[in-house]
């Protein structure tokens, strides 16, 4: 019997699965930015994927005459629907809700206007709009995609999706971080940090800390968090120490890149315990954002491409 047996359909027919899918491998790191960007959530993302690939190959190809653009509405379209039902999964998660954190490759890092959208406070901030508002906002800020596009994609008119754009901008402007900062820069602040943290220095972390800092922490109910964000430099310190008093175990905070930005992989007594994210402003740490949840947690074997492109 022959274990291998030819494809019998149409030649034509072949060549035009083959480029549906060469079209939506070469494409897929951005489809998935795009998802991420919207849903916060990797797993969600992926499910967004595998769902905008069931309906790409049942388009006629003859049809598309831009297949990112074709790609990016399909796309867009799932993720809307999704983050719809999601809103109904996070009012009744427990504690603060982060996004999913990815370790990144090193371009990511390097593409300034990436690592901020892709940042956790940047994507904690899209958490405070409507869906809608969200998915107009990402295609228009983070993409540059054309209104006329974001209309077709949204439901709605090129003239609506201005308002939108232009509501949504300047809500997120209002409560955009005021500066992103390369890891080059803050390593000597990140390396402090560390040091500290793994040293239970109370004066060490005070330090590196700005005033305002603000700790938040995703348990998702399953590992202990604070079940709202802890703010000022005193609270954080007694917040942090009080947490690690509770154990004897030997923590290690191994610097990384998360989201595009500086972060660490924190593991107690070499077993992992979650990822915290850091923001800076004016040379100092002003936000921690520490995901224990471990289902939140399952990414972090290999790094995930990302592109604006």
């Amino acid at each position: 019997m022959d274990r291998h047996p030819r494809d019998r359909r149409p030649r034509k027919e072949r060549l035009l699965s083959d480029h549906a899918t060469e079209t939506f491998v070469a494409h897929r790191n951005l489809l998935f930015t795009v998802a991420y960007e919207m849903l916060g959530s990797a797993a969600d993302a992926e499910d967004v994927l595998q769902e905008t690939w069931l309906r790409w190959v049942k388009v006629d190809q003859a049809d598309v005459r831009d297949e990112r653009a074709y790609l990016v509405r399909i796309t867009t379209r799932l993720a809307l629907n999704r983050l719809r039902t999601m809103k109904r999964r996070k009012e009744a998660y427990v504690g603060p809700w982060l996004p999913e954190p990815l370790l990144t490759t090193p371009d990511v890092a390097e593409d300034v206007e990436l690592a901020e959208s892709v940042s956790m406070a940047l994507m904690l901030v899209l958490e405070t709009l409507a869906p809608t508002e969200r998915a107009v906002f990402v295609l228009r800020e983070v993409f540059d995609v054309g209104y006329d596009e974001i209309a077709d994609a949204v439901g709605k008119t090129p003239a609506a999706v201005r308002q939108i754009a232009h509501r949504a901008r300047r809500h997120v402007d209002a409560r955009r971080p005021r500066e992103t900062v390369s890891a080059r820069e803050t390593r000597a602040v990140l390396d402090s940090f560390r040091r500290a943290l793994e040293g239970r220095d109370l004066q060490g972390l005070l330090d590196v800390l700005a005033p305002d800092v603000v700790v938040v922490g995703d348990g998702g109910g399953i590992k202990q968090a604070a079940l709202r964000p802890v703010s000022g430099a005193g609270k954080v310190v007694r917040f942090i120490l009080g947490g690690l008093g509770k154990t004897t175990e030997r923590i290690t905070v191994d610097p990384t890149t998360v989201n595009g930005n500086p972060g660490f992989v924190v593991r107690l007594d070499g077993e992992l315990d979650g990822v915290m994210a850091v923001r800076f402003d004016d040379g100092r740490i002003s936000g921690l954002y520490y995901v224990r949840n471990p289902a939140k947690l399952t990414r972090l074997a290999a790094e995930t491409p990302l592109t604006l492109r």
